[in-house]
């Protein structure tokens, strides 16, 4: 319903429904969860006795899936906005603190540590890094999770521009909304090459576990701003990623049978996810109002909810509320930095908690 009537998150969502769809009528055979619940799997069954699915899903549990989306979107990224202004970094960081203030609220209502890790990183409004995080973090236990956690991550990607704007415009004021900052500094082909370069090394010696994820994105990017990959780059953003999109979407509903799904568990994910994905805008707009004082009102807080990893749609929420006090301003490049530094720092928190929490 959200994905025909509504449109929201479509690619996503439609595949994703069909699947539950699938796994739920009797008899088929296409998905077996248990081949999956065990602490090892065993090829050799899932590829003699498995239907369809159940192979498809060997691309979500070996972690093939959001690794490869992440190649697409690192290959439609400008990193330029963020190069231009290194300071959006700490904006991207600040939004993550819903995750972590989440991850803290599940373990209090009785989530593993595990559980409550694959919960909270739905606050970052990134579907790939919580479908990534979920598979590994329950890897050989509660596996059923992921289909709500990924429902979850989905949903509250396409529903930014309603969930956000209430937030900011509670959190800050008129004046600071009409904050008009300063045009951005050019970034040089140079910069652009040698960025993702970096990204990439001193995220894999910080967080190990990061690494396919941002190592991917990174790649992507790479292909884009190196001028030389034209074809690389088409096939990334287009044949590639659809390709994954389907299998990745119909494989993660397959996950939802009905017995784990229709559960107070459920409930208590899609809430949890909701408050994650408020307290992250929530803390970029604080940090952004931080900003905007030590700046002496150079930085409009409003670009602190593009923290979050719904790209590009968190930066043109931004843009969108600003322009109700300013028609004139234009906010959209300012947040873009805010809004990839978002993406690099989802997925520094989800190796982080797989790091932590993950089945050494």
């Amino acid at each position: 319903y959200l994905a025909i009537a509504k449109g929201y998150e479509p690619l996503l969502l439609l595949p994703i429904a069909f699947g539950m769809l699938l796994t739920n009528i009797p008899g088929t055979g296409m998905f077996h969860m248990d081949f999956y619940n065990s602490g090892t799997i065993d090829y050799g069954q899932v590829l003699q006795e498995g239907g369809l699915l159940d192979i498809l899903y060997l691309g979500v549990k070996l972690g093939i899936y959001p690794p490869l989306i992440f190649l697409g979107i690192g290959s439609m990224t400008d990193f330029g906005p963020l190069i231009a202004n290194p300071k959006s970094f700490l904006l991207g960081a600040a939004a993550q603190g819903g995750i972590f203030f989440t991850f803290v609220g599940a373990i209090l209502l009785g989530f593993t540590p595990q559980e409550a890790g694959s919960i909270a990183i739905i606050g970052g409004a990134d579907g790939p890094t919580a479908i990534y995080t979920a598979r590994t973090l329950l890897a050989g236990g509660n596996e059923q999770m992921i289909g709500s956690i990924a429902v979850a991550a989905y949903s509250y990607m396409a529903l930014v521009p309603l969930i956000q704007p209430p937030i900011m415009r509670v959190l800050t004021t008129k004046k600071e909304r009409a904050v008009v900052m300063e045009q951005l500094r050019p970034v040089s082909r140079t910069e652009k090459v040698i960025f993702p370069i970096i990204v990439t090394l001193v995220v894999s010696f910080l967080v190990p576990s990061a690494a396919s994820l941002v190592g991917m994105l990174m790649l992507g990017n790479l292909m884009k701003e190196s001028g030389v990959c034209e074809r690389l780059v088409k096939t990334a953003t287009n044949e590639l990623m659809n390709i994954i999109t389907i299998f990745l979407g119909v494989t993660v509903g397959a996950t939802t049978t009905y017995d784990v799904f229709l559960t107070w568990d459920t409930i208590k994910i899609v809430v949890l996810g909701l408050i994650a994905f408020c307290l992250g805008t929530a803390c970029g707009v604080l940090f952004g109002k931080l900003m905007y004082l030590f700046s002496g009102g150079k930085v409009n807080p409003l670009i602190g909810s593009a923290g979050v990893s719904a790209v590009p749609m968190a930066a043109r929420v931004s843009q969108k509320v600003g322009a109700e006090t300013d028609p004139t301003n234009f906010l959209l490049m300012h947040a873009m930095g805010p809004n990839v530094a978002g993406v690099i720092g989802t997925a520094v928190a989800a190796g982080t908690f797989m790091a932590i929490f993950g089945v050494k």
